[in-house]
């Protein structure tokens, strides 16, 4: 860890990935810093052809990147789509942190993911667990490939003094997040569901699982501030955990959200559906030591979620 403070001042910055839930919120966080933010949409830029990718850094010249493209979905979309979750990850990674060290990009941080973690590695989740133990099977190919990009910081780290970091946030939620029915993630799932059970005036909602494993979640522009703030104090191989350090059992979560949403029938758990790993709470002691920790309660991030969701219902 270093205690010198990296400045972004006047650097061209690089949002990969700033069209999705994580990218848009670290647009809007950076929007404070005095920096030149630039961006590549999936139109101008595959981001899985090497070629293009190079092509368009060298004529763009980043010299600071947040490495937060990727595909991701939820505990469906990760166990069916198996081989792209794996290979757009992988390929998308390789593309970027290798191409940063050939053009000498000053900074790059890459967002991985706690799905990293073994599945039944000790809670919480410290960072030093990584690579101790088998991955929850629904979600290994996504966790591989962040995995990969991780090492790929580490190596070209080590090897060429390049000053490449990666950071882990939790489970995520709020602007910008997928609220497709069967691709989503948990929040999102939930948000949506009770919503239109209001709406119908539904006597009941069907939470996938049993309710029963922990999850813990991160109000998505606390993860961009974290992201800056590590960005901007951090420089180290190793990887640092991003969360609130406090977890919730789905069960008592579902009830949270449909409070929230102002749902008032009955929620029934179907246990045919995979509950995923039992539990995973994150260590953020190292976050903490640097100066950063989790702000925004739960259920205040839910309430800002939910006024977000109901605008994009408006809008589309």
């Amino acid at each position: 860890m270093s205690p010198e403070i990296f400045s972004l001042a006047s650097k061209r910055v690089w949002v990969a990935g700033h069209r999705g839930m994580v990218g848009s919120a670290l647009l809007r966080r950076l929007e404070r810093e005095q920096c030149q933010v630039i961006t590549a949409g999936r139109g101008e830029l595959d981001l899985r052809d090497q070629a293009s990718v190079r092509t368009w850094m060298t004529r763009e010249r980043p010299e600071v990147i947040f490495l937060a493209a990727a595909k991701v979905g939820g505990i469906v979309a990760n166990d069916t789509l198996r081989a792209e979750f794996l290979y757009d990850n992988l390929i998308i990674a390789a593309n970027i942190i290798h191409t940063a060290h050939t053009l000498g990009v000053e900074k790059l941080m890459f967002l991985g993911s706690t799905c990293i973690y073994p599945r039944l590695a000790p809670q919480p989740l410290s960072e030093d667990s990584l690579l101790t133990g088998p991955l929850e099977q629904t979600n290994e190919p996504y966790a591989i490939a962040k995995i990969a990009g991780i090492k790929l910081c580490e190596t070209y780290r080590a090897q060429y003094g390049a000053d490449f970091i990666s950071v882990m946030p939790t489970n995520l939620y709020g602007p910008g997040d997928n609220y497709d029915p069967e691709h989503s993630h948990v929040v999102a799932a939930l948000l949506r569901r009770f919503h239109e059970a209001k709406l119908a005036e539904a006597p009941e909602v069907v939470v996938w699982g049993t309710g029963t494993p922990r999850r813990e979640f991160l109000y998505v522009d606390e993860m961009a501030d974290a992201c800056v703030f590590a960005m901007t104090r951090y420089s180290g191989a190793e990887i640092l955990n991003i969360g609130t350090g406090e977890d919730i059992a789905i069960k008592d979560f579902a009830t949270l959200v449909a409070e929230v949403v102002g749902y008032r029938g009955q929620i029934r758990y179907d246990a045919s559906r995979p509950d995923g790993t039992p539990r995973k709470l994150v260590d953020v002691s190292k976050m903490e030591k640097l100066g950063w920790r989790a702000s925004v309660p739960l259920v205040e991030g839910l309430k800002l979620a939910y006024d977000s969701f109901l605008d994009a219902r408006k809008s589309s």
